[in-house]
């Protein structure tokens, strides 16, 4: 009997904070489920070992993990899906053919949380569940870019700034910099940083009180983004699918409008379209 109630104190630890959109601290999960301090303790230190929950470095507040979220990832193709992707991500892959995907903090790791697969044979392995790297990915900067100073600072210190390849910034100063930058334009590209070979353009996502909590991103394999102007489209579509998914969060952009009828518009993909869902 004892096991089995450390399986349902786990159960409702999980369930507990998948309701929280911001977390929750150990404090907070022993007064809600009523489960002595010692004990949930334990128990939260054996979901973090084993990747599902992790636990913020800044606010200490525990989010799930990448196990947790990829349950449904793993079962793919063998039972049918509950989360359909933002249509955007459908709309984004109609009219540029490429790979898209949603990316979200979850505690001290930005994972992939949703995708559309493009609809050429040649596919980027990209999946639900996927740990973009803070540094390197462009779906990552994006969503860092916004967080507080200090908050950023202790996530890009707490891992190794591992270089992927020979363009990775893999200094502080160097994504520091990026991230700047990326605050400025409102968007971040990705080219030959993580994977040689592979262009990427992303934007955040805001909910209605202008946090950025995700980003959506297009990857393509760098040879089909070489035609003059193509990476322009890619980034016009990419923005609007953020601007638009933003204003499904209720967000509302302060000063002057976005012209966004003066994006340039693609036709759709002849081929069908795939969905990989959550």
């Amino acid at each position: 009997m004892r096991k089995m109630q450390v399986i349902v104190r786990a159960l409702n630890v999980l369930k507990a904070i998948s309701a929280a959109k911001e977390g929750m601290t150990l404090q907070e999960l022993v007064l809600e489920l009523e489960i002595p301090l010692g004990s949930m303790h334990r128990l939260l230190a054996v979901l973090e070992e084993q990747h599902f929950v992790s636990r913020s470095p800044t606010n200490r507040r525990y989010f799930l993990g990448v196990e947790a979220r990829g349950l449904t990832e793993r079962g793919r193709g063998r039972n049918p899906s509950l989360v359909t992707p933002h249509p955007e991500l459908g709309t984004l892959v109609e009219q540029s053919a490429e790979t898209a995907f949603l990316t979200e903090i979850f505690g001290d790791r930005a994972v992939c949380t949703a995708l559309v697969e493009g609809l050429h044979p040649l596919r980027l392995f990209v999946r639900i569940g996927q740990e973009m790297p803070l540094h390197a990915a462009a779906s990552a900067r994006s969503i860092l870019a916004f967080l507080e100073d200090q908050a950023t600072l202790q996530l890009l210190e707490s891992r190794s700034l591992t270089p992927f390849t020979e363009d990775t910034p893999a200094t502080l100063a160097e994504v520091t910099e990026r991230l700047a930058l990326i605050r400025q334009r409102g968007y971040d590209t990705c080219d030959d940083e993580l994977d040689r070979g592979v262009w990427a353009v992303s934007a955040p996502i805001r909910t209605s009180t202008g946090r950025v909590y995700a980003s959506v991103t297009l990857a393509t394999p760098s040879h089909r983004s070489e035609r003059p102007g193509q990476r322009e489209v890619f980034r016009d579509l990419v923005l609007r699918a953020a601007q638009r998914m933003s204003e499904d969060l209720g967000y509302v952009q302060a000063g002057p409008a976005a012209v966004w009828d003066d994006l340039p518009e693609m036709e759709p993909a002849a081929a069908p379209l795939r969905r990989v869902t959550l």
